[in-house]
């Protein structure tokens, strides 16, 4: 847990399929509500990689988001705002990104769509018909795998901005109107040189988050 980070600069080695095979066999142990494992995935490599990087940049280039399956948070606010307000500082600062430059923090948001380099990335989808307890069960599998992916050396980001463009997602992937696309993961090899790799988020004190509750 204490290893893991997100990553957003990749080198394009891709990772063996053995690897990947291991990660998801780990992640596959994830628990859900009745035992339902709502999670699918569609996965690239190779030239699928390539292919949807270019269909997914190239539309959020050229046009506003179309309305995600699940919903965005409606407004952060409290602590919330507060920590996700110091999670983009960092990452802007590491990258010499200027406050209130919003031409390259664009630029820098669009890069989510190239999968920060990344050789593959994995689409999280599930039956919409289980509601908002599938994407739950989803979210548990998406840190499982990103911790799996971890012991093996390998770097990941979870990225709700894929799916910002759910018509692209199910143009490129087959996926039809039953499924709801939860998020994406993009994963490969971390850049160590890369400055938007070089600085970590925080985390709340325990006594933060848990009320004790004694009688």
């Amino acid at each position: 847990m204490a290893a893991r980070w997100s990553c957003r600069a990749f080198t394009a080695e891709p990772v063996p399929d053995d690897t990947i095979h291991a990660i998801l066999e780990t992640a596959q142990l994830t628990a859900s509500w009745c035992n339902s494992q709502p999670w699918q995935l569609a996965i690239t490599r190779g030239e699928g990689t390539e292919r949807l990087r270019k269909a997914l940049y190239t539309e959020a280039c050229q046009r506003d988001p179309d309305t995600p399956d699940i919903p965005w948070p409606r407004e952060y606010r409290g602590v919330h705002r507060d920590r996700r307000r110091e999670s983009g500082f960092q990452l802007y600062s590491a990258l010499g990104i200027e406050r209130g430059d919003h031409e390259r923090q664009q630029q820098q948001m669009r890069e989510n769509f190239r999968f920060f380099g990344a050789p593959h990335v994995a689409i999280v989808h599930t039956d919409e018909a289980l509601g908002p307890y599938g994407a739950v069960d989803c979210g548990g599998y998406v840190t499982a795998f990103m911790l799996a992916a971890a012991t093996h050396g390998v770097a990941s980001v979870a990225q709700a901005a894929l799916g910002l463009y759910p018509s692209v997602l199910r143009r490129e992937l087959e996926l039809g109107d039953d499924r709801t696309i939860v998020c994406g993961i993009s994963f490969g090899y971390p850049d160590p040189g890369h400055p938007a790799n070089s600085f970590r988020t925080s985390r709340a004190p325990v006594d933060q988050v848990v009320d004790w509750i004694d009688g």
